[in-house]
């Protein structure tokens, strides 16, 4: 039988909780836990129960499964359980809470209860007034205290799993001038808030809402099946069954009276605001028992927010204007080409376009990405902190404009790569120019705004400083990729680059960066080749071919390269270092094993070792030997280098241990693999086939996977059908030659990279661990970038017989 995805929704309960909630309190109220929970269980009952069955079987097939699967569970005719209506009481409201939070960022949250909108749900009165609250455009509380470098975001709407009560809320990010202007922040909400019911419920603005939501409806793409069985059954609960597959997704009555209910519940008189800082330290007079946070009370009344309201700014706050970006033509193109595979249509000295159309999915819809490959984005820590805060700013001075593009459909991102940055635009192609074209002009004509420099500059050094409260496992994960890639920074040396950069500084390095620029373009979806075409010439024409232009050509030996290092044969390096908040008591390992560099037949043997493993591993590491709570084997590839991945973080036992523990599950693996029998090896070889020929669920799949090819340099478009026509002829004895070659403890052609973080629970540990001999075939590593120049580098796959370079 085909696999089926299966999801069953029912009562749910978070996994939270330490001996004193689980074991200490209940005993002492005379209660034991174990009992408690199977009187709990009889509230489950088949009424209470949803299901939810995704699969490619003819119904009757379908039916049968579930009657067999699930005909034992009893329906007891038991009652869903009710939360209160009301659970805040009036002693609740006009509170402010002052908290001190663990990471570096201050945060607003301003909250008020409002009755549930899911009993309006072809009304949506939330959805209008989150659309219009959180708004970013020009005229909207966001992007005024933005532009007063207050704020960095803004996010409003209702929240709640109940039908019984809910609550809107509005949550921000601060800057250090937004904490001192908190008032007056609160005091401009109200004031927008004053101002929406002054101005009155707006029809047209619905309508706008209307024609979104059915577009988003209609044209949505396909998702995983988990997730969307995931979401029908959710919808379930709440929903009558002619509405399980829509739920709340079509508003259509347009109700004024509604929207204006709920607005008048975001009152001054029931806000409640949450404000967390760590400027707080030394004036809160209470501690939160379980997490230990540290806080205040407050009472605010709606006197005092009148007066907040009145020093509030002055600045024009308005409702937006109608969207330009609502597509009006959805037609499909008619496409003649039959191209399997993305191909070049055009290149030149500036740029290369390779093109794509849809011919999967007929949707209106298409994918564009520019890379902007600039050689001096990443040749210092100056330089990719600098690079990194100039993507910053181009998202920045592009919200206000494209915010409403967002709303209709339209997608950008623009981000950081190892050699430059990337602009990603997605979604209905009718007026996907006109946004493109916009982004293009931002980065032609890109000008240093000093207010908005500091803010993001001061958030980008908080974020930075907040790796140190990361988890230990990603701490470790981050002192690999810093061992194995040439040209990467450590992140004090990004800090300390980023806390002296000033803005004329900043602005020099700009003309800088962008004076040798080559771009690799990907245009995918519903468009004809002669306007991807003329898509590309307009983007040359306006960042390169303008008299003042900071854009210029790249010879092609500029061409920057991302490369690893080579480990060295049965040699294994360990790194070990502490963690970097010792108050988390957490360690951490990662045990990496370089393989090979990409290549069919080794790609589909480490694949399928990884198969077999995962689970095996994950059973043995965490529910066996209960090393820790995150424990898996997985692959790992870094610009082409295919390796194995462990990863253990726990603070029942030390790095040193858990390493050990690893090392043990390999050996004691060997058997399994060396035992596997035809009909084992058959059966994984089948499933890793089958979760190849998966087909694409959507464009963005389709596009990911080819521009990943074009990105990497591999140009490997036929990948499934020739790894998968490979795993059809490999035999057992292959898999287990390459698994005794290259992941086998002692193996002669294994390499090893062990990276330990030591939580604050293990120092003891640490520094006996430092201070011990290094075993035979084992090599410490106390300074990473000497170690670094001490290796060879693996060939890029950009480039090479078969491959496209620049030239």
């Amino acid at each position: 039988m085909k696999k089926l995805n299966i999801f069953v929704a029912n009562l749910s309960f978070n996994e939270l909780g330490n001996w004193e909630t689980l074991e200490t309190k209940p005993k002492e109220r005379g209660l034991d836990i174990r009992n408690e929970l199977l009187k709990f269980y009889e509230n489950y009952s088949a009424n209470l129960m949803h299901l939810v069955v995704y699969g490619k079987e003819s119904l009757d097939c379908i039916q049968s499964l579930v009657e067999r699967l699930f005909s034992d569970i009893k329906n007891t005719e038991q009652r869903s359980l009710k939360c209160p209506s009301r659970p805040l009481s009036r002693e609740h409201l006009q509170l402010l809470v002052k908290a001190i939070p663990i990471s570096e960022g201050d945060y607003l949250k301003i909250t008020w209860p409002v009755t549930p909108s899911i009993h309006f749900y072809k009304e949506g009165p939330c959805r209008y007034l989150s659309h219009l609250i959180g708004h970013e455009g020009e005229g909207s509380i966001f992007h005024i205290i933005k532009e007063l470098g207050w704020a960095m975001n803004l996010m409003a709407g209702e929240g709640s799993d109940s039908t019984q009560y809910s609550f809107f809320s509005i949550s921000m990010r601060l800057t250090d001038a937004g904490h001192e202007h908190m008032e007056d922040i609160v005091g401009l909400v109200f004031k927008y808030l004053l101002l929406l019911k002054e101005s009155g419920i707006h029809g047209w603005i619905f309508d706008e809402l209307v024609v979104i939501n059915e577009m988003e409806f209609h044209y949505q793409d396909k998702v995983h099946p988990i997730s969307y069985v995931t979401n029908t059954v959710s919808t379930m609960r709440l929903f009558p069954p002619e509405e399980w597959l829509v739920g709340a997704s079509l508003p259509s009555k347009y109700a004024p009276n509604r929207i204006k209910m709920v607005l008048d519940e975001l009152s001054a008189e029931s806000v409640r605001i949450l404000w967390e800082s760590k400027k707080f330290k030394g004036s809160t007079d209470s501690v939160e028992p379980w997490y230990s946070t540290a806080y205040s009370v407050e009472n605010v009344t709606p006197s005092m927010i009148q007066q907040w309201i009145q020093n509030a700014p002055t600045e024009k706050l308005h409702i937006p204007k109608p969207n330009i970006f609502i597509p009006k033509d959805l037609s499909l193109k008619e496409m003649h080409e039959k191209d399997r595979f993305p191909e070049i249509l055009r290149k030149t000295p500036l740029s290369r376009l390779w093109y794509k159309p849809d011919m999967l999915f007929s949707s209106p819809k298409v994918n564009i990405v520019i890379d902007f490959h600039c050689p001096l984005a990443s040749h210092s820590p100056e330089a990719v902190i600098s690079t990194s805060l100039f993507v910053d700013l181009l998202e920045d001075y592009l919200n206000a404009y494209a915010y409403d593009a967002q709303i209709a459909g339209l997608f950008y991102s623009i981000y950081l790569t190892s050699a430059g940055f990337q602009v990603s635009v997605g979604g209905y192609n009718d007026k996907m120019r006109i946004l493109l074209d916009a982004i293009m002009k931002h980065i032609s004509n890109f000008e240093v705004k000093p207010n908005r420099f500091y803010a993001l500059k001061e958030t980008a050094v908080k974020d930075y400083q907040n790796f140190k409260f990361s988890q230990p496992y990603r701490q470790a994960s981050h002192y690999l990729s810093l061992i194995l890639e040439d040209k990467k920074w450590p992140l004090v040396e990004k800090l300390e680059a980023l806390s002296k950069l000033e803005s004329d500084s900043f602005a020099k390095f700009i003309p800088h960066l962008l004076s040798k620029t080559f771009l690799e373009c990907y245009i995918h979806g519903n468009i004809k080749p002669d306007e991807a075409i003329s898509i590309v010439q307009e983007i040359e024409d306006t960042i390169f071919n303008t008299p003042n232009s900071m854009l210029k050509s790249m010879s092609p030996s500029q061409y920057l390269i991302k490369r690893v290092i080579m480990l060295e044969n049965e040699l294994k390096c360990y790194y070990q270092i502490e963690g970097l908040h010792q108050k988390n008591e957490n360690s951490s390992v990662v045990q990496y094993i370089q393989v090979h560099l990409d290549d069919a037949l080794s790609n589909i043997k480490l694949q399928l070792f990884s198969l077999v493993a995962s689970q095996p591993a994950f059973n043995q590491l965490r529910t066996v030997e209960q090393l820790g709570y995150i424990a898996s084997l997985s692959l790992r590839s870094d610009y082409g280098v295919q390796a194995l991945e462990v990863v253990i973080q726990s603070t029942v036992k030390d790095p040193s241990h858990l390493d050990a523990r690893v090392d043990e599950f390999f050996k004691m693996f060997e058997s399994k693999i060396h035992e596997l029998s035809d009909k084992d090896f058959k059966r994984n070889v089948k499933s890793l086939i089958d979760s190849k020929l998966e087909k694409f669920k959507n464009l963005w799949e389709e596009s990911a996977f080819y521009w990943g090819e074009i990105e990497a340099g591999t140009l490997k478009f036929d990948r499934v059908e020739s790894e998968v026509a490979l795993l059809r002829e490999l035999k057992k004895e292959e898999f287990i030659d390459f698994f005794d070659q290259y992941i086998r403890v002692g193996a002669p052609q294994r390499k090893t990279i062990s990276v330990q973080v030591f939580g604050g629970e293990h120092i003891i540990e640490f520094k006996k661990a430092i201070a011990e001999a290094d075993p035979p075939k084992t090599y410490r590593i106390t300074d990473i970038f000497g170690f670094k120049r001490s290796r060879p580098l693996y060939r890029s796959l950009k480039g090479g017989p078969g491959r496209i370079t620049m030239d």
